[in-house]
């Protein structure tokens, strides 16, 4: 799908986001110049999710947007090639001919460019060839700073293929727990039971999957990234990653009281694999699914319970274990929720298409896989959104957060993207209203009423729609009446009457409240 403006109408209806800005670019004397303030923001853009930038277009005080054109449009893009090709202006050139477009709105010339977020190898994209004071990143609506730890990431990220290959120094066979390590070659031997690997000792079969190996430009041999971190002691794990932090919660609901909890403890080994041991059957233990044949025979492995498998190896062999995120999984009654530290490697809709990997730790990854856990490079997501298809729940929900420190979010939600309960209600409410609208229509509402408050990002996870095609949708509906909309820009927030007049009737019952009401629902 396109950026798709060609009326004032369309103009009116735009909020700078984190993937839209608008400049003017009037220049000194009125006769067009690329606006100073462009680079920072092709760096923030190319640094987090990509964006949209539209020359000739100005804010008021009211958060709304009005026309006032380019006067020199081929000036102003000469001085963006000029740039964007200039290693003392920008390091790298993302923007490609058919990312720079004029737009012709009412006789008024506007100039569209897109920046599209730079890749793994690319980062951090930067000004002036200073990377430590010329990286920014997207932040809302702003173009911030990036901070000289998350620029170092980056550098390193750029450079390493997988990071968890590096042998580390000083570490050995001490370091490992020799009962996980013994229930990993168990269940290899079950699953490969006449492998020559079975026969080797441990130092040697460690190095065949990834665990130990040699670095022959330092002269040192030992442990890997990965073998620590899949077999190894708390305490030695510790030593080479200071962040290192895992925990499961297994809540009752939504307000984070906890039934069951494994963290680091000292209880247990700490490490990857008795993580995942442990977790894994607490994640499938009483899914409600029904089961497959496969031929007479009952399919236990059902599709969902390969996406909840899948998506707890993902977590796992996607961190990066250098961040201060922890390794976080929760399990609720309608959901379950992933959280690693460390951003996506590949674009978030390459990923679920699937086809292309870039998996941060791919020896952990291949060490998972040997015994039978987890798919083939890039099949991976995929393989979650079609669990979860298969029974028409609501499609997973992926999310890059930068704050506090960089992480990506899955969750998963057990709920049917039109639940019978949710339409009927709105049909009672609507009546034949509800029944005249479009299928997105419906489903905006319907989800406003599960989640009480909806914005664009949790809408663009459910439907395959244009950022700007939502924000009309959005505004079609609340002019319409059947949506409320509170807070401007990125903070924007809809949802339904009811859930005013519940949050009203919340206020009243509540002791010490009084009478006074509540502009909108909790958006927490």
């Amino acid at each position: 799908m396109t950026f798709d403006l060609t009326t004032i109408n369309d103009i009116h209806q735009l909020r700078e986001s984190c993937d839209l800005e608008c400049k003017l670019a009037q220049g000194k004397h009125g006769g067009g110049s690329l606006p100073r303030d462009f680079w920072p923001t092709y760096s923030a853009f190319a640094n987090t999710q990509g964006g949209d930038v539209l020359l000739g277009v100005k804010e008021n005080s009211d958060h709304t947007f009005e026309i006032v054109g380019v006067s020199n449009p081929v000036k102003v893009i000469d001085e963006l090639w000029n740039g964007a090709n200039n290693p003392q202006q920008v390091s790298i050139n993302l923007l490609q001919e058919k990312y720079v477009k004029e737009i012709e709105i009412e006789g008024v010339t506007l100039i569209h460019i897109h920046i599209p977020r730079a890749t793994r190898r690319q980062r951090p994209v930067y000004l002036k060839n200073n990377p430590i004071t010329g990286t920014y990143r997207r932040l809302n609506s702003s173009d911030t700073h990036e901070d000289r730890e998350n620029i170092q990431r980056m550098m390193a990220e750029a450079g390493e293929n997988s990071r968890d290959g590096e042998i580390l120094k000083g570490f050995g066979l001490d370091d490992i727990s020799q009962d996980t390590l013994k229930r990993y070659r168990q269940m290899y031997t079950n699953r490969h039971p006449d492998h020559p690997w079975n026969q080797l000792e441990d130092e040697e079969f460690l190095r065949t999957i990834g665990g130990w190996g040699k670095d022959r430009e330092k002269d040192i041999s030992g442990l890997s990234r990965a073998g620590l971190l899949m077999f190894g002691k708390l305490p030695s794990i510790h030593e080479a990653f200071s962040y290192y932090m895992l925990d499961y919660q297994e809540q009752r609901d939504a307000e984070e009281r906890w039934a069951d909890r494994l963290t680091l403890d000292g209880r247990w080994s700490g490490n990857l694999f008795d993580f995942f041991l442990q977790v894994i059957g607490k994640l499938t233990a009483d899914l409600k699914v029904p089961f497959v044949l496969k031929g007479e025979t009952r399919e236990d492995d059902t599709p969902v319970h390969k996406a909840l498998r899948e998506a707890f190896v993902n977590c796992l062999v996607h961190a990066d274990y250098s961040n201060r995120a922890s390794v976080l999984v929760i399990k609720r009654q309608d959901m379950f929720f992933f959280r690693n530290p460390g951003l996506m490697r590949v674009p978030q809709e390459i990923a679920v298409l699937g086809g292309e990997s870039d998996c941060r730790n791919r020896n952990l990854h291949k060490m998972f896989r040997f015994v039978g856990l987890g798919e083939q490079a890039g099949s991976g997501v995929p393989k979650i959104f079609q669990g979860w298809d298969d029974l028409h729940w609501r499609k997973p929900l992926i999310q890059e957060k930068l704050d506090p420190s960089e992480q990506t979010v899955l969750e998963m939600h057990m709920v049917s993207l039109l639940p019978d309960s949710a339409v009927n209600e709105l049909q009672r409410e609507l009546g034949n209203r509800f029944d005249k609208l479009t299928r997105d229509e419906r489903l905006v509402l319907v989800t406003a009423y599960a989640d009480r408050t909806i914005d664009h990002g949790r809408m663009m996870q459910i439907m395959d729609i244009h950022p700007h095609d939502l924000t009309r949708l959005f505004a079609k509906l609340t002019e319409q009446g059947l949506l409320l909309q509170e807070g401007v820009g990125r903070g924007t927030v809809y949802f339904l009457e009811q859930a005013r007049r519940q949050d009203e009737l919340t206020e009243l019952l509540t002791p010490g409240k009084g009478s006074s009401g509540s502009n909108g629902p909790s958006s927490g």
